[in-house]
């Protein structure tokens, strides 16, 4: 398994942005597709975005089209997730998470390492 730790994540006011980082540590294998769920109270985590080992793929839900951005620089072996716009419905626990196969093709259940989580707050 990968070590995950998030950070960025805090208050901002609707159509503000934030950025927020997750540092990978450990097995690096599994952590060559990375991504980002959120789950809000009373709902299913679901996922955001998700980026393949090289970059050259990458993965968006259709709430975070246009408005987020996800990368990642496998030199510092972190990945980001830059959100722009951002809604209050936006609000939630944002959450990094990695395994070897790529992280659309899994069931949320299935992936394989998971970061502590980000609380990501949007005021109207």
């Amino acid at each position: 398994q990968v070590q995950l730790v998030e950070s960025g994540g805090g208050l901002v006011q609707a159509g503000g942005s934030m950025r927020l980082s997750c540092a990978a540590s450990g097995n690096i294998f599994s952590s060559r597709f990375m991504g980002w769920f959120r789950q809000a109270p009373g709902k299913e985590r679901e996922s955001v975005a998700a980026i393949s080992w090289s970059g050259g793929t990458a993965y968006y839900a259709d709430s975070a089209k246009g408005r987020f951005t996800i990368s990642r620089d496998n030199a510092k072996s972190t990945v980001y997730l830059q959100m722009n716009s951002l809604k209050p419905e936006d609000t939630a626990v944002y959450y990094c998470a990695a395994d070897p196969r790529p992280l659309a093709t899994l069931r949320t259940s299935d992936v394989g390492s998971w970061g502590q989580g980000t609380q990501v707050t949007v005021s109207s």
